[in-house]
């Protein structure tokens, strides 16, 4: 159960009290502070058009999707159906919101125990380590889900945006899903029809204010997702996110005009661990702020996610039990810094 509430970065840093060490992360002998630069991962910008296509072209990209997402777990997608100038307003509507004053973002403040509205880290337990980070969280598909007292009315247009956002991000799902699908020589369907009818999007506003301490501060604590995929519009101006692979971080290149999309742990297990959910963290900037948008795919809670029958074969046996309702046990985990999927494993 998600205890009391702290304040939000934002008042933390308005209140001029200094850094709370709630935030300070204790390193481990061998860590290297958080901000040490690290190399770029080398992830390939796929065409989402391309991949649906059956010319050469076509086979070429979704090679390209089988390797990017076998070995990093993410890709960068263009030609998704979303004009430069309807990114940047979604971004700009997010910038907004986090500057209106303190009492008008309270408005739309999370309740104890829920994961919807604005708010900072949920705190589940004591000694937890607080990421740096405020955001607003909206369940946004289906629209019978909408809570949308936690929509806010201000700035002008940020509902009938995030609705529009929400409908041009439905059809570059579907797409993608069927990508997949084909890269891996399956039906196009089979991923879909997993995800199923009742599938729900969640769209998470992210902030994260200059931090005096970048080097003992993290903006989003190291996780892999709970989702099927998601979709995330990252800070076209400042870099922070950051992968794992094979126990070295490298951080994620900025393209503009691309939607990054990485792999969740429920296509780790429709996929039978072909297609990896990677590990991901956000580190924090001394001079900047930085505003990314994430959307989160996930399978309606009754749909019984397991491998794909045509991925078992002898020489690659199922290696993830069938779950339902993988996000419910998810937080627990994950504040616990340890991988939910590993509960999934055979």
């Amino acid at each position: 159960m998600e205890k009391p509430k702290f304040k939000t970065v934002q008042e933390v840093i308005a209140s001029g009290e200094g850094l709370p060490e709630r935030y300070l992360h204790t390193p481990t002998t061998e860590s290297q502070p958080l901000d040490a630069p690290v190399p770029e991962m080398d992830i390939p910008a796929i065409d989402l058009i391309l991949l649906l296509s059956p010319s050469e072209y076509g086979r070429q990209e979704l090679s390209k999707l089988h390797s990017a997402l076998s070995t990093w777990g993410v890709v960068q997608v263009m030609n998704h159906g979303m004009t430069e100038a309807f990114l940047e307003n979604i971004y700009e509507l997010t910038k907004q919101f986090f500057a209106l004053p303190t009492e008008e973002k309270q408005k739309y403040a999370r309740e104890i125990g829920s994961i919807q509205g604005y708010g900072n880290d949920m705190i589940l337990s004591d000694d937890q380590v607080l990421d740096w980070i405020d955001r607003l969280y909206l369940t946004t598909y289906p629209e019978d889900q909408r809570k949308l007292h936690f929509w806010s009315e201000i700035p002008a247009g940020f509902r009938e945006t995030l609705h529009e956002y929400t409908m041009k991000q439905q059809v570059v799902i579907e797409q993608f899903f069927k990508g997949m699908a084909r890269s891996l020589e399956l039906d196009e369907n089979c991923f879909l029809d997993m995800y199923g009818e009742n599938a729900m999007m969640d769209t998470r506003f992210n902030l994260y204010p200059p931090c005096p301490r970048p080097d003992k501060v993290i903006g989003v604590k190291p996780h892999a997702d709970g989702s099927a995929f998601t979709l995330l519009l990252p800070d076209k101006d400042v870099e922070g996110l950051q992968f794992l692979k094979d126990g070295k971080w490298y951080k994620a290149p900025i393209v503009p005009d691309t939607i990054l999309i990485n792999v969740g742990d429920q296509i780790e297990i429709m996929s039978n661990g072909i297609y990896k959910s990677p590990v991901h963290r956000v580190v924090t900037n001394r001079e900047k702020e930085r505003i990314s948008v994430a959307t989160f795919c996930v399978p309606g809670a009754d749909q019984e996610i397991q491998p794909v029958d045509a991925l078992v074969t002898e020489t690659r046996p199922r290696l993830y039990k069938t779950v339902k309702k993988y996000v419910e046990f998810y937080f627990e985990y994950y504040q616990q810094g340890r991988r939910p999927i590993e509960a999934a494993l055979i």
